[in-house]
C-alpha cells in the first residue's frame, strides 16, 4: 500500500506533537504514524527527558505511554502541566491500573489508547486533541434542570478479567454515578470534574452501548 503524504496543517495550526515512550519499536512507529497524519512529532524516551524538551518548546499534544523507567507518566504529566497547562494528552498504556485512572481523570485527558494502538485510533485521538487545543470540540451541552431520572446500569464486566485503563475509567465514573442514583451533579463533584465533562463522556459511553 502506497504510503500516505502528509497533510499539511491549517494556517495558524501548530501541531506540535510529544511523545513519550520508552520502547524503541513503539517510539519509532508512533513517530513515523503521527508525521504521515500532518503532525510534527518530538520524541523522548523517559519523562525526565520530555520535562527538558517543554522547558524550550511548546506543545500542542502529548502521547503519553504511563509505565516509563524513571518518572512515571504521571508525575511527569502533572509536572508538564505546571508550565504548559493547555497541553492536550493522550494516555498510552500496557496495563491497567485503577489508581492511574482516576489521576487520569483529574488531569482531564483526551483519550486513552492500550498498546497495541490501530493506527486509525491514534488517528481519531489527536483529530480529537487538536480540535480541542483550539477550542472547537466539546461544544457546550445542555444541563437538564431539574435532573433526569436515574440512569439504571451495571458497569462492565471484563472478558478475560483484565481490563485497559480506558475499561478501568469507564468503570469508577459509572460506578460513582450508580452510587449518586444517576445525579449527575453529585457524580461531578466527587470525580472532581466538571458536569459538562462527564455529560461529554456519557455521551461517549451511550455510543458504545453502556448506558441505555
Amino acid at each position: 500500500m502506497k504510503p500516505r503524504e502528509p497533510s499539511a496543517p491549517p494556517p495558524g495550526e501548530a501541531r506540535e506533537v510529544l511523545i513519550v515512550e520508552d520502547e524503541t519499536r513503539l517510539r519509532e512507529m508512533l513517530t513515523r504514524a503521527v508525521r504521515e497524519m500532518g503532525f510534527a512529532p518530538t520524541v523522548a524516551g523517559s519523562g525526565e527527558t520530555a520535562l527538558r524538551c517543554a522547558d524550550n518548546r511548546e506543545f500542542d499534544i502529548l502521547i503519553l505511554d504511563l509505565n516509563l523507567p524513571g518518572m512515571s507518566g504521571l508525575d511527569m504529566l502533572h509536572r508538564l502541566r505546571q508550565s504548559q497547562p493547555d497541553i492536550q494528552v493522550i494516555i498510552l498504556t500496557g496495563f491497567g491500573d485503577l489508581d492511574a485512572a482516576r489521576r487520569a481523570i483529574h488531569l482531564d485527558v483526551v483519550d486513552f489508547l492500550t498498546k497495541p494502538c490501530a493506527l486509525g485510533s491514534l488517528e481519531l485521538a489527536l483529530d480529537r486533541a487538536r480540535r480541542r487545543r483550539f477550542k472547537t470540540v466539546e461544544p457546550d451541552l445542555p444541563i437538564p434542570d431539574p435532573e433526569p431520572e436515574p440512569m439504571r446500569f451495571m458497569p462492565p464486566e471484563p472478558v478475560d478479567g483484565t481490563l485497559s485503563l480506558e475499561e478501568l475509567e469507564q468503570r469508577h465514573i459509572l460506578a460513582v454515578l450508580e452510587k449518586n442514583h444517576g445525579n449527575r451533579s453529585a457524580t461531578a463533584a466527587e470525580l472532581g470534574i466538571s458536569v459538562r465533562k462527564l455529560y461529554y463522556r456519557l455521551g461517549q459511553y451511550q455510543k458504545q452501548g453502556l448506558l441505555p
